[in-house]
C-alpha cells in the first residue's frame, strides 16, 4: 500500500455481536488488521468467543471475550461496561448477531398462517431487540467521546421479503427502520448508522466440504438469483463493515448497502 490505510481506524475499541464464527468472526479480525484499538468479541457461546479473541490478540490486538445474549438487555450492559474497563469506551459497534437466535440456525417455516406464534419471538428478540438493546448500551459512551459509527447487519429477506421466512423477513425490515431512525437521531453527535443487507452467505464448514456444497444441484440452483454466480463469504462482508467504521465513511448515515451478489435486481 502507498501511503496511509484508508480503513484505519485509529485505535479505536470496537464490540461486533455473534463475532464467534462466520461472518461476525471475520469482521472482528478485520476491524482488528485495520488498527481498531481493541476488539471485544461477543458470541452467546463463551468458547467461540474466547478462541477469536485469542486470534485477534496473535494479530498483536488487545481483544476481550464477552459473552451475552442480545436479547438480555441487563446482559448486553453487563458485557458493554466489562469491554470499556477492559479495552477502553466502544466507539464502533457491528451488530452482526442474528440468525434464528442463539440457540437455532434459521430455515424455512411452514407458510404463515400455519406457524405458531410461540415461534415469531426468537427472531424478533436476537434480530430487533438485540439490535436495539446493544445501541441502547453503546450511544451514551459515544455521545460523550463526541463520535461513534453503528453497523447493523440485515438481510434482503427484509429488503424485498422471503416466502416461509414471513418473521425473520419481518424482524429484520424492523432493524433496517431502526437504523434510519438512530441515524436522525444521533448525527449531530458524530455518530453514523448504517446497515448491511446481505443474501446468502456460505454456511462455515470445511473447505472440501463447502466444495461439495457448492457444487450440488442444490447450490446451482439457489445461486442461479445472483448476478455474482456464487454465495457471500464473510470476507465479503468484512470489507464494507470495516469500511463503515472508518472516517473514509464519515459522510454516509442513515443507509442500506447490499452487499449481495446482485440477488435483489437478478432476473
Amino acid at each position: 500500500m502507498i501511503g496511509e490505510d484508508p480503513l484505519d481506524l485509529g485505535g479505536q475499541v470496537a464490540l461486533v455481536t455473534g463475532a464467534g464464527q462466520s461472518v461476525g468472526r471475520e469482521i472482528a479480525l478485520t476491524l482488528a488488521r485495520h488498527n481498531a484499538g481493541g476488539v471485544a468479541v461477543n458470541d452467546f457461546v463463551l468458547e467461540r468467543a474466547a478462541a477469536v479473541a485469542a486470534e485477534i490478540e496473535a494479530l498483536g490486538v488487545k481483544a476481550v471475550p464477552v459473552s451475552f445474549d442480545v436479547g438480555d438487555l441487563e446482559a448486553v450492559r453487563a458485557g458493554f461496561a466489562t469491554a470499556a474497563e477492559k479495552l477502553g469506551p466502544v466507539t464502533l459497534l457491528v451488530n452482526n448477531a442474528g440468525n434464528a437466535g442463539p440457540n437455532a440456525q434459521i430455515g424455512l417455516s411452514p407458510e404463515f398462517w400455519e406457524t405458531d406464534a410461540s415461534e415469531w419471538d426468537r427472531y424478533f428478540r436476537t434480530n430487533t431487540f438485540g439490535v436495539m438493546n446493544c445501541c441502547h448500551a453503546a450511544i451514551p459512551g459515544m455521545i460523550k467521546a463526541g463520535k461513534g459509527r453503528l453497523v447493523t447487519i440485515v438481510s434482503d429477506a427484509g429488503r424485498v421479503g422471503e416466502p416461509r421466512l414471513a418473521a425473520y423477513s419481518a424482524a429484520k425490515a424492523a432493524a433496517g427502520g431502526f437504523v434510519r431512525a438512530i441515524a436522525k437521531e444521533t448525527g449531530r453527535y458524530n455518530i453514523t448508522s448504517n446497515a448491511i443487507a446481505l443474501s446468502a452467505i456460505l454456511p462455515p464448514m470445511e473447505e472440501e466440504k463447502a466444495r461439495a456444497f457448492e457444487e450440488s444441484d442444490q447450490a446451482k440452483r439457489q445461486v442461479s438469483r445472483y448476478v455474482i454466480r456464487r454465495f457471500g463469504r464473510p470476507n465479503d462482508v468484512a470489507g464494507m463493515a470495516a469500511f463503515l467504521c472508518s472516517d473514509a465513511a464519515a459522510f454516509i448515515t442513515g443507509q442500506t448497502i447490499p452487499v449481495n451478489g446482485g440477488y435483489t435486481f437478478a432476473v
